[in-house]
């Protein structure tokens, strides 16, 4: 029978230590490349809308379909070790990396708040024009958070789906909870143990990410679901 030493993991302070370091970095990295992606995310899906002339439309159609059809690892490859060669720029590890989940983020949130924006009823549209309310303040009074409160659930799932796959940073050095996981495990050679507190870490992380989400729907629409 396989003989557990959890105790190998929290026997040294470094060992505990390098964990937490590393769920804060999992943390904020993606905290801050989501929300950047959902500024860019909502700009794709207007970017994608019937009336868009061809030269917004065409782009925007074009970014989201590279990036939700491309890896993750690539896309994260192409940031941190291209960009820089092609545009002669030097930044930290970490600002590359927020910039690779923003910009993935953004392709996948973009796809779903368009379907949002679908979904909304075409008469909402007319009633906000008849009650002389210029374009922009139809899309960002009326329509959009209609749209957004119809897909927050997807938006949820798609945040959680995207979140466990940044632990992809790892392979780029940046020290991420993936990271800390390995970087115990080459020391204690438990690494059966070591990735089981990663999951453990890993889901306790969802299940906060989901409780948040959830109270941030309930402050953010709290007329949803009212007067239907």
């Amino acid at each position: 029978m396989f003989d557990f030493r959890f105790y190998e993991i929290s026997r040294q302070p470094e060992y505990i230590e390098t964990l937490a370091y590393g769920v804060l970095n999992s943390l904020w990295l993606t905290i801050l490349g989501s929300l950047f992606g959902v500024v860019l995310g909502v700009l794709l899906a207007l970017g994608q809308g019937r009336d868009m002339p061809l030269w917004i439309k065409a782009p925007s159609v074009s970014y989201v379909e590279f990036l939700r059809n491309t890896p993750f690892i690539v896309q994260l490859f192409f940031v941190v070790f291209g960009l820089p060669l092609l545009l002669g720029y030097t930044w930290s590890l970490e600002a590359s990396v927020v910039l690779a989940i923003t910009l993935n983020f953004s392709a996948y949130y973009g796809e779903v708040i368009r379907a949002g924006i679908q979904a909304v009823a075409k008469g909402q549209t007319e009633g906000a024009m008849a009650l002389g309310m210029t374009r922009w303040q139809t899309i960002f009074d009326v329509i959009l958070p209609q749209a957004i409160a119809k897909v927050f659930p997807s938006m949820t799932s798609q945040f959680v789906f995207l979140f466990l796959t940044t632990g992809l940073v790892s392979e780029i050095g940046v020290q991420d909870l993936t990271w800390a996981g390995r970087y115990v495990a080459d020391r204690t050679f438990r690494d059966f143990e070591v990735f089981i507190v990663l999951t453990i870490l890993y889901m306790l992380m969802v299940f906060a990410f989901k409780g948040s989400f959830a109270l941030m729907f309930r402050m953010a629409f709290p007329w949803w679901g009212k007067e239907r």
